[in-house]
């Protein structure tokens, strides 16, 4: 049987197709600066139809080849690992906050929640990091956003409260543990919410920087974020002692750099935003509405 097409489809479907080339015009205009010439750009400005193409961004930023990958590798292990852990954590934590049998569970929420309000400030966490050895290590670059986020935290409680206690109180009349019911029934159950936090964290590690810059100064720990922020850094100073008459003349590629190390750090988040864009509307539309 043929779908009818109607007005209101065919002014759905046009509103669809501008949206998405909002979306996806300056995603393609970042791509084209990234291979215009530097001087191209200081002359017409941004452009989608440059007169000319180049690489120099790209062969500046792989210069160091070596070194970028093992960034690369860096930022691609401490995202892994972070990831997975912080769901866990954040999912075992949702689970007995959810769970009516725990005591005490609504002040214990309240102890996280008074934590989305205030903080310590930047020196005690950096203190404390140097005290308990979070430093010149990938310990560093984990731990400290490993300590699930409170929003993360209420999201996935407030999803998990829509399960039915009757599969809980089941399950248990079954002879399963606490344990065995979480990662059995609830989590599964939770896949949706999990994965929109799951992407959370996983940005939230990609484009970490801080902790770099912070608590690492050995090249060999270097998230791929902090790399190009230090490489941006080099060009712009360079761009400047330029300007000041004490360098010679030239244009140095700092905007199709910049241009270029967005298209870098942005691939792997567009390439798992895919894979998990049917758990997140559900997830974050369940999971913000109850409790």
């Amino acid at each position: 049987m043929k779908r009818k097409l109607t007005w209101g489809k065919v002014l759905i479907y046009f509103c669809l197709t501008i949206t998405a080339l909002i979306c996806v015009l300056p995603l393609l205009l970042v791509f084209i600066v990234s291979f215009t010439p530097e001087s191209e750009i200081v002359r017409n400005g941004y452009s989608f139809f440059p007169k000319e193409l180049s690489i120099e961004a790209y062969k500046m930023l792989f210069e160091n080849g070596i070194e970028v990958i093992q960034c690369y590798l860096n930022s691609v292990f401490i995202t892994g690992i972070g990831t997975i852990l912080a769901v866990i954590i954040t999912a075992m934590a949702s689970y007995a906050l959810a769970n009516p049998f725990v005591k005490y569970r609504n002040q214990i929420a309240m102890y996280f929640f008074i934590t989305m309000i205030f903080n310590g400030g930047m020196v005690p966490w950096y203190m404390i990091c140097k005290k308990v050895g979070f430093s010149e290590n990938y310990l560093a670059l984990l731990i400290p956003n490993l300590i699930f986020s409170p929003f993360n935290l209420f999201l996935v409680r407030n999803y998990m409260s829509t399960i039915p206690m009757s599969l809980m109180e089941s399950a248990k009349l079954d002879g399963a543990n606490d344990l065995q019911v979480a990662f059995k029934i609830y989590f599964p159950l939770s896949k949706p919410i999990l994965s929109t936090i799951g992407l959370f964290y996983g940005i939230a590690y990609w484009n970490d920087w801080w902790n770099s810059i912070m608590l690492v100064s050995e090249p060999r720990y270097y998230t791929i974020q902090y790399y190009l922020m230090k490489l941006k850094s080099e060009l712009s100073f360079m761009r400047n002692l330029q300007s000041s008459g004490m360098v010679g003349s030239g244009f140095i590629p700092t905007e199709s750099l910049q241009m270029a190390t967005a298209i870098i750090t942005i691939g792997p988040i567009i390439l798992l935003y895919p894979f998990l864009q049917r758990y997140i509307v559900k997830g974050l539309i369940i999971g913000g509405v109850k409790g």
